[in-house]
């Protein structure tokens, strides 16, 4: 990062954590003067709406309003990933001060993304966590459970199963592995779907769609308040939010439902 000129110009991203500040639901616009981001530390992260899109450094005590970024998933995939690259970069900033090698302090290198140690130059780049995410059909009905997160009284939103790939773990070991800790059901049949990145604060979703081979639902009981088979054709629980990768692979999984039906009905 750099200080910022007065005369830079565009539209600017502040983060605290997993939240932005918008100013009536839009990022801010104008000249750095307009806002005082004048010898704040920034740069340049991309376009947004044609325009520079400037990432400021986290700021402490800030008094700006900010918002979170789960509101904004209604956005088209390309704005909102560009939200999350800063809300990680930010992240990565702030937590990565000290060399993790030798305990020396870091600067940001000015060639790319990546800190970089004053005394023994190890260098660090921003850290992302791979995560699995599956939806899981069996015949005409698809598994969702209702995380002890999203645990209400009245019933919560229900969604698929995910996990953290464990170190030395492949992503289709990881899916087999968090479908039998949760719920105790045995799959087959894994393939890939898609993948979001996850700025909560710096994880990489991996999908993927699965089908039931063996077994009976057995809650892991610390992480899954309940779960459930759906037939595809019967009302569902509230389900993620609209823009979600989870919410993509049970729109794709219902739509395998219905085909599995239809064959049946031929």
């Amino acid at each position: 990062m750099h200080n910022i000129k007065v005369t830079d110009s565009g539209y600017w991203l502040l983060t605290r954590g997993s939240n932005l500040h918008l100013v009536n639901g839009k990022l801010p616009y104008g000249n750095a003067a307009l806002f005082g981001f004048e010898n704040l530390k920034g740069m340049l992260i991309g376009k947004w709406a044609g325009q520079p899109l400037w990432l400021i450094e986290e700021q402490l005590d800030d008094q700006r309003e900010y918002f979170s970024l789960r509101d904004l998933l209604f956005l088209p995939e390309e704005q909102f990933y560009l939200l999350s690259r800063g809300v990680e970069i930010n992240h990565f900033l702030k937590t990565h001060q000290f060399c993790g090698k030798c305990g020396h302090f870091n600067h940001q290198t000015e060639d790319e993304i990546a800190m970089q140690c004053t005394n023994c130059g190890y260098r660090t780049y921003p850290v992302i966590h791979p995560s699995i995410i599956v939806a899981v059909r069996r015949d005409t009905q698809i598994l969702l459970a209702n995380h002890k997160r999203h645990y209400q009284p009245a019933g919560g939103m229900y969604t698929t199963l995910a996990g953290f790939v464990e170190v030395g773990e492949s992503f289709e070991q990881a899916v087999h592995r968090e479908v039998f800790e949760e719920t105790g059901i045995q799959i087959k049949n894994i393939r890939y779907f898609g993948s979001q990145p996850w700025a909560f604060p710096n994880s990489q979703m991996v999908g993927f769609l699965a089908d039931y081979e063996s077994g009976e639902i057995s809650l892991q009981e610390t992480e899954i308040h309940d779960a459930q088979w759906f037939s595809y054709h019967q009302p569902l629980p509230e389900l993620p939010p609209t823009g979600t990768i989870a919410r993509k692979l049970i729109h794709a999984t219902l739509e395998l439902c219905k085909v599995a039906d239809n064959k049946k009905e031929t």
